[in-house]
């Protein structure tokens, strides 16, 4: 199917990548059934597939669980004979249907289809892992997992969907509330997911907003103006603001809000926004990111970062926003406190060092958490620097192994009796990194131990502590 021009007035949306209402039909595999459920009764078995409810096609289970609601469904079906039939079930109030399905998605992931300037992806070396270049811009997994989507790609029939089964709130690429710009960083169907916004807004979907700041474009005044603009919409729930990020695979960006200048800049100019905010009650509403107050602060950050109240519920926590302040906070509970004593007397005992691998992100805050603890003399970050996405990428969960398994050999090398820890976050479920590292390939490569090690700092230390009895 031929990508559409661009034609903002009545435009229906990009093609999608979906089955049409109607032009095929879903069959929904069946991943479990829970015993003496209404599923279970009926015959259902793991590897069946739904292909109707009430006659419809199942989407996803945001529908599945709008439509199932009540206490009688009809069901199309595929046994596993490869026979299809329909099968009516009932059941008492409060009690499940039974059935368990893997994914919350069925007809496929909605793709992305737009030109955003900005996009990350796009900026990606070729080799990683196949699902790092999938583009989704799907309402359904803004509301199930806080994905971020343009609405360019929003029919009518989703905005009734939406408005119909409430599915909200919605997290939304806002990024200018400027026609021209927004068009700029997004591409020519910017107005049109603008337009679908509002409609939302006014039926009274509610939304999450996320800016993009990209410098000289929709940073300074062009932000004030989208800040207005959101701020007169109640239905903007809050509005995170996070920094360009950028690799050395392109050639349109070479500067973010690195300099302090820069960082603080974006702070000011979204202060009188949040003191508004706070006077009506309704918190800050306008967040920056972590790494805006990193870079403006540096190593005075702990004495400017806000405090835990400031971030409400931490609900932007998956956007950067209040992660610095939620480890802080982690590392000064008593809990740690106790830990950390018992680790340092662990690895003294053993006259032994452990080394954390990080992302320099950390720098400003980990050593004095550390020395706070009192875990300086043992306890030390391997700060390893981003040379495979380069760019201003410093995040330990973007770290790769190549880069890793580098700076392990250093450490380890310059102190063989080392214990070497990295934390899980720099693997996904499978185990392995960006670039396609294990644990036992990055020990290899390295040549040193290396534990794996949990994200919360009382499980971590105890995993250091055990590490150390264990190597005297």
């Amino acid at each position: 199917m031929a990508r559409p021009s661009c034609q903002p007035a009545g435009y229906p949306g990009p093609d999608i990548e979906r089955a049409a209402s109607g032009a095929s039909v879903v069959a929904v595999p069946i991943a479990g059934v829970v015993e003496d459920s209404p599923a279970w009764e009926a015959g259902f078995e793991e590897g069946c597939l739904l292909t109707a409810l009430d006659g419809e096609s199942i989407p996803d289970i945001i529908d599945w669980r709008w439509r199932s609601a009540g206490s009688s469904i009809e069901v199309g079906y595929i046994d596993l004979d490869g026979e299809a039939g329909t099968a009516v079930l009932q059941r008492e109030g409060g009690e499940d249907w039974g059935f368990v399905f893997e994914g919350t998605v069925f007809d496929g992931i909605r793709r992305c289809r737009n030109a955003c300037t900005f996009c990350f992806m796009h900026q990606l070396p070729g080799g990683l892992r196949p699902s790092l270049y999938v583009r989704d811009d799907d309402f359904r997994l803004s509301f199930l997992s806080g994905t971020f989507v343009t609405l360019t790609n929003l029919s009518a029939a989703d905005e009734r969907r939406i408005i119909e089964q409430r599915i909200s709130p919605l997290h939304v690429s806002l990024q200018a509330a400027d026609p021209a710009v927004r068009a700029k960083l997004i591409g020519c169907h910017a107005a049109w997911g603008l337009a679908a916004l509002e409609r939302l807004l006014d039926a009274g979907i509610h939304c999450a907003a996320q800016v993009v700041l990209v410098p000289g474009e929709n940073d300074g005044a062009v932000l004030q103006d989208t800040l207005r603009w959101a701020e007169g919409r109640p239905g903007i729930d809050s509005v995170g603001i996070v920094p360009l990020g950028y690799t050395r695979h392109q050639e349109r960006f070479s500067r973010s809000f690195n300099d302090a200048a820069a960082a603080r800049a974006v702070l000011g100019a979204i202060a009188p926004f949040q003191s508004r905010a706070l006077q009506r009650g309704a918190g800050p509403w306008v967040f920056a990111a972590d790494e805006f107050y990193s870079n403006a602060y540096g190593d005075a950050l702990l004495e400017n970062l806000p405090d835990a109240a400031f971030y409400g519920d931490f609900s932007l926590f998956e956007d950067g926003i209040g992660i610095i302040r939620s480890v802080v906070d982690d590392w000064r509970t008593d809990s740690v406190r106790r830990q950390a004593a018992c680790t340092a007397e662990a690895l003294r005992g053993a006259d032994r060092c452990a080394w954390m691998v990080s992302g320099l992100a950390q720098r400003h805050f980990l050593d004095r958490l550390l020395a706070e603890a009192g875990l300086a003399d043992r306890v030390r970050p391997l700060y390893v620097q981003n040379r495979f996405f380069g760019g201003n990428v410093d995040v330990t969960g973007l770290l790769c192994g190549e880069d890793i398994a580098g700076a392990l050999a250093a450490a380890a090398a310059a102190d063989p009796r080392g214990l070497f820890f990295i934390p899980s976050i720099v693997f996904n479920d499978d185990g392995l990194t960006l670039d396609g590292w294990s644990a036992d390939g990055l020990r290899q490569a390295a040549g040193c131990p290396l534990t794996v090690v949990s994200l919360d700092p009382t499980e971590y230390l105890a995993q250091i502590a055990a590490q150390a009895a264990a190597s005297e």
